[in-house]
């Protein structure tokens, strides 16, 4: 049986270790600051306050779920001491900390994966299936902004004293780009804006992104967080090639701020000059759902000594264009890479 540690208790970190409850881990630990409300499942686990009580219960796995300015030294201080990470996005909020981590895995011959909860998720599966199908380059168009309100928007306003939404929702959806057409990315634009005197003066809470890839690929991806932000086409999951295009277009869309219909595909339409064809994709797993797969994915990865070099790598390269895009931000240049 696993021996797992839980570091940080918000809302992935109680969802990922429920995700190993569920699955019969033995939890031996969970970290978190301060006192955390906890579901009645987890009740009843040790619970510490400091990574290093953690690391004294000998885990197997520790799973990181703090804020983002945390995680690249939290996942080397448990891959040095011997245990397999899971990591929340982005891995670190600099190149040069997630290279490290990278070097760390490579070191201690541990197992990273970075919770990229759209690789586990059969519908966004299909949707990068269908268009590697259609063939490049590809014209990416995709955004989630989120009218966040209440206590949402104090989650939001949190985050981004680490780190901006272009960075903190972009790496999933660049990643999506980046294992679409598989080219190496060579040049990132970036504008922004601070719309609310409530988050830091060097803090903006709209941001857009450009990215060219070395096949002749184009993307852009947008995120803005909080009250202000605008509920029209807060979802567009839409890529276009020479052969056609195929979007998401059906899914159940409650509002911006509900968290379920984030990952929700619902149906792709995949058109061709010659035609269009809705793929229908029912009973899509929920947050839970996929929170328990990514943790049942690390546990194999684990038992079948998976190779994770290329996903690891896939990490390092869409936080680059993400963080490149935060700095083009903030000079107003173009940033090539």
């Amino acid at each position: 049986m696993t021996r797992v540690l839980v570091v940080g208790l918000g809302n992935m970190g109680r969802s990922h270790a429920l995700a190993h409850h569920r699955l019969g881990s033995q939890i031996v630990g969970l970290v978190n600051r301060s006192d955390a409300e906890l579901p009645a499942e987890l009740q009843g686990y040790p619970c510490f306050r400091t990574m290093e009580e953690g690391l004294a219960a000998k885990p197997d796995l520790v799973v990181i779920a703090t804020y983002a300015d945390s995680h690249a030294d939290l996942a080397i201080q448990a891959l040095t001491h011997g245990a397999h990470v899971f990591v929340e996005k982005p891995l670190a909020t600099t190149v040069a900390d997630a290279q490290r981590v990278a070097k760390t895995v490579r070191q201690t011959g541990r197992k990273l994966v970075v919770g990229y909860i759209l690789r586990h998720h059969p519908s966004w599966q299909r949707l990068i299936a269908e268009a590697r199908g259609l063939g490049g380059p590809y014209v990416f168009r995709m955004n989630l902004n989120q009218q966040s309100q209440g206590h949402q928007w104090e989650v939001h306003k949190a985050l981004m004293r680490s780190t901006s939404p272009i960075v903190d929702c972009g790496v999933h959806y660049v990643d999506v780009m980046c294992q679409i057409t598989d080219a190496k990315p060579v040049r990132v634009h970036g504008i922004g804006l601070r719309l609310s005197h409530e988050i830091a003066p060097d803090m903006y809470n709209y941001g857009q992104l450009q990215v060219s890839f070395e096949d002749g690929s184009v993307g852009w991806y947008e995120a803005g967080w909080g009250p202000m932000m605008s509920e029209t086409a807060f979802f567009v999951k839409d890529i276009i090639s020479p052969q056609g295009a195929v979007s998401i277009v059906d899914a159940d869309k409650a509002g911006s701020s509900d968290i379920e219909g984030h990952t929700k595909v619902g149906g792709i339409l995949l058109h061709r000059p010659g035609g269009d064809r809705l793929i229908k994709m029912p009973d899509e797993p929920g947050h839970q759902d996929l929170c328990d797969a990514e943790q049942a994915f690390v546990l194999r990865a684990m038992a079948e000594d998976i190779d994770l070099d290329r996903h690891v790598q896939d990490a390092v390269q869409s936080l680059r264009i993400c963080l490149a895009a935060d700095e083009s931000i903030r000079t107003g240049q173009i940033v090539l890479l």
